[in-house]
């Protein structure tokens, strides 16, 4: 049996963690070596990414909600002729991206549904770049954080173009990152359970890793708290790990950040919540999954991120001890976890993120999208590996 205090020592001291090792770490389950497994994470948060807490002046918009795919842990998709199917027109994402800017937000985050009939001049692909192209138009400073690996592959799809044609396209229309959304688990026994109609391991992880050879910087994230393993965790860890470490042996883009994302059921289609027997995260589930994160992946990727649309702000303030050295977004709305019964909300100031760090006796600083400080030039979203 592993001792924890051994791989923590290896932790503290630079070596990278085996899966097998931050399987260990997992499954530790005396309070004793749960809170040295904290501390090791706060030291290594401290040591990768300082004591400054980051957060970004951000809006979310979903432009729609219909969608052809029926994942088992959704509540936001609707079909098209369905009660509460949705569609933004082009002026409508513009009043919500004027509204955003007004109020100082510095990125724009935009995903939808996979909707077949979204087109122009008879492809996919022109619909999603002339609604690019009409927001920079109007406000061309603004950072568009959009379209999923999920949308990248439906676009392709549609239209039949390679991943990387379609990548290019929307950064030259003026997208500036993509988030990494999509992934759920990197395990495709479990995607066969929770979204056998999206895109497998493999297809997530080659369109991010196309989008940094584009020269795109990307997110990543997991969902987790469902019918995952440990070990199925610690698994899409170290694939995060892997690719980030081929996209710095290149250069281009990278990723910036990763990002927990807890199951919540209260609302979800029935077999997976009933199967997974619990409306809301598990709170202290999530906090040592989020502490081993930072400590498997190590100075790879340096920011880590809390949901406090999942955990609430308290739970997600909780986190910034457990690893976490960002905070996130004001979002000012958010659809689809609030439509699954989430309970953090859809919307925080600046005024609430800053308290909120500031509870912990931390400094805060405003970031954009890809951890510039404002008003600082050099980003910190990916720190010379020790």
């Amino acid at each position: 049996m592993m001792q924890i205090s051994k791989i923590l020592e290896r932790a503290l001291a630079g070596k990278e963690l085996t899966e097998a090792e931050g399987v260990a770490l997992l499954r530790s389950q005396s309070q004793a070596e749960i809170a040295e497994i904290r501390a090791v994470a706060d030291a290594l948060r401290q040591q990768q990414a300082g004591e400054t807490v980051t957060y970004v002046v951000n809006r979310n918009i979903n432009f729609t909600n219909i969608c052809e795919q029926h994942c088992s842990f959704c509540a936001f998709r609707r079909d098209k002729d369905e009660e509460g199917a949705y569609w933004l027109e082009l002026d409508q994402i513009l009043e919500k991206t004027a509204d955003a800017v007004r109020v100082g937000a510095t990125e724009i985050c935009m995903q939808g549904g996979l909707n077949p009939e979204a087109k122009r001049n008879g492809r996919s692909l022109d619909f999603y770049v002339q609604l690019i192209l009409a927001i920079k138009e109007k406000f061309p400073e603004l950072h568009l954080h959009t379209f999923s690996p999920q949308e990248v592959q439906f676009i392709a799809r549609e239209d039949g173009l390679t991943y990387a044609y379609v990548i290019a396209a929307l950064r030259d229309a003026g997208v500036g990152s993509l988030p990494g959304t999509a992934a759920e688990v990197l395990d495709d026994s479990v995607r066969r359970v929770i979204c056998p109609e999206k895109i497998n391991s493999a297809t997530w992880l080659e369109i991010i890793e196309t989008a940094h050879e584009q020269g795109l910087s990307t997110t990543s994230t997991m969902l987790s708290g469902h019918i995952e393993t440990p070990e199925q965790q610690i698994h899409h860890l170290g694939q995060l790990r892997s690719l980030q470490k081929r996209s710095l042996s290149v250069g281009g883009g990278a990723i910036t950040e990763f990002i927990l994302l807890p199951f919540v059921g209260q609302d979800a289609p029935k077999p997976l919540r009933n199967r997974v027997g619990r409306d809301q995260p598990v709170l202290a589930d999530c906090l040592l999954l989020m502490a081993v994160a930072r400590i498997f992946l190590g100075n790879w990727i340096a920011n880590h991120q809390p949901s406090w649309v999942k955990l609430g702000l308290n739970g997600a303030t909780e986190a910034l001890t457990w690893g976490c050295n960002d905070i996130g977004g004001t979002l000012m709305e958010e659809h689809i976890t609030s439509m699954a019964g989430a309970q953090g909300g859809t919307c925080q100031s600046v005024e609430d993120l800053q308290g909120a760090i500031a509870s912990l006796n931390r400094p805060f600083a405003q970031r954009d999208t890809l951890y510039r400080l404002i008003g600082e030039a050099e980003p910190r979203a990916v720190q010379e590996v020790m």
